[in-house]
């Protein structure tokens, strides 16, 4: 479990890199300001979609028992269409939010892994390098439906069948988010998917923690547009350090 808390943690431990490193929060401002601006739209258009529906009592109950029961429904009603819209704003966050915000995120892990290494990366023209970077998510994501997809039909499985798609659901998230942004310094190496799932999981328990916490913080309602340059720092600091760990850092 030493292993599994120290990739949880990993994020919070890369605060100190952009104090030491103040070019990585200029290189932060524009990708924080596209992912604020897509989850924001994202957020709205699902809140209204939600919040417009027919689900809700129209509080017409003439007696105090039925007042009663109608507002215990429609408590329970805002509650779950709180968590329907998180859940929906997430997936459409991670899937367009991560397409576009892609080119500035490589330019932010290129900076970091150039600074911890010391090593400079090979210039990669701008076009090959954007058209690169939205390729890898494109495929990332085709990979993501892949398994998503067949986890949501298993929950229609009598008894256990929430159960199972609940916790298999949960670990492929942890491993995904891992997988998303350790993807930055492989993606430079120009792996292929199948090399980059290998290397993720060859990770393990840190793969496991850091991607829980990646999972938490990229859940986390417009706060998650503001930690994902930190994601992107940890996610690729981490790598370096533990998954492909013949690298040797700066201190």
């Amino acid at each position: 479990m030493k292993d599994f808390f120290y990739g949880f943690f990993y994020p919070f431990k890369s605060i100190a890199f952009f104090f030491k490193h103040p070019k990585v929060i200029l290189l932060s401002i524009i990708p924080t300001i596209i992912n604020f601006s897509i989850y924001a739209l994202i957020f709205y258009f699902t809140f209204k979609k939600v919040t417009n529906s027919s689900f809700v009592a129209d509080g017409q109950s003439e007696t105090a028992a039925g007042q009663v029961i109608e507002i215990i429904y429609n408590y329970l009603v805002y509650v779950i269409s709180f968590l329907v819209i998180l859940i929906v704003s997430y997936l459409a966050y991670v899937i367009i939010g991560g397409i576009i915000s892609a080119p500035f995120n490589e330019t932010i892990s290129q900076y970091v892994e150039e600074t911890v290494t010391r090593v400079k990366c090979p210039y990669v023209p701008f076009l090959k390098d954007t058209w690169l970077s939205i390729k890898g998510e494109i495929l990332k994501l085709l990979f993501y439906f892949c398994v998503i997809i067949p986890l949501f039909f298993v929950n229609y499985i009598p008894v256990a069948g929430t159960i199972i798609s609940t916790i298999l659901g949960l670990l492929f998230s942890f491993f995904y988010n891992s997988l998303d942004f350790f993807d930055y310094p492989m993606q430079r190496k120009m792996f292929t998917l199948r090399q980059k799932i290998k290397e993720t999981n060859s990770g393990f328990m840190f793969t496991y923690g850091f991607g829980s916490m990646a999972f938490l913080m990229m859940f986390l309602p417009f706060i998650n547009s503001l930690l994902k340059p930190l994601l992107v720092v940890a996610g690729t600091k981490l790598y370096l350090e533990k998954i492909n760990n013949n690298v040797l850092l700066k201190k």
